[in-house]
């Protein structure tokens, strides 16, 4: 499996002003800006971080999953959550021609957690013997940082705040305040036991 991603946030969707006032930068001068590339790094670090820790993307964008065959032949979970749409599935030949799979014969199981792709019918189209399966799809919370909920995006001004300062100390893991903030937001494993 590997999965890439196809459109970025915009720059215009980043709260740089809002880590600016978290920080306490200095404001009302002419350059005032300077700083906003380096704020900006920040917050993508911090976004990265938060969306590797709790399998979530924060903004919507687009994503490609390649998968050379299903988890099962019904089913197969999709790595990221909130999915917005599956917006495509191409199955691809050894030889590499492709041939799109028709929307009737899949649908999206929305989930906070584990968004499914779930067959139509009886299973998913199977791909091909030394073959693969890429599946586009959109997801995120929204376009903009009002769509994110707002304990995530503390978690991501604080985190991006001690990217900021370097005051981190990268064996400690993440800082405990955003730790407590994501923890809702991480996927739920249960293990089966045995008596």
């Amino acid at each position: 499996m590997m999965m890439v991603e196809l459109t970025a946030t915009p720059s215009a969707a980043l709260p740089v002003a809002t880590l600016a006032a978290h920080l306490r930068l200095a404001q009302g001068f002419v350059d005032d800006a300077s700083q906003n590339p380096a704020l900006e790094r920040c917050l993508r670090a911090a976004c990265a971080a938060i969306e590797a820790r709790i399998g979530k993307a924060l903004f919507a964008r687009r994503f490609l999953l390649t998968v050379l065959a299903w988890q099962s032949a019904a089913t197969h979970p999709l790595p990221l959550a909130p999915v917005r749409e599956i917006v495509s599935i191409r199955m691809f030949a050894r030889d590499g021609t492709a041939v799109s799979v028709d929307p009737s014969g899949y649908r999206l199981q929305p989930d906070m957690h584990r968004p499914l792709l779930v067959a139509s019918g009886a299973q998913l189209p199977q791909p091909a013997q030394a073959g693969s399966v890429e599946v586009e799809f959109a997801a995120g919370f929204g376009p903009a940082w009002d769509d994110i909920p707002v304990d995530l995006q503390q978690a991501v001004i604080i985190l991006a705040g001690t990217y900021w300062g370097q005051d981190s100390d990268p064996s400690q893991g993440l800082p405990h305040a955003v730790a407590v903030l994501l923890e809702p937001h991480r996927p739920v494993r249960l293990r089966g036991g045995g008596a």
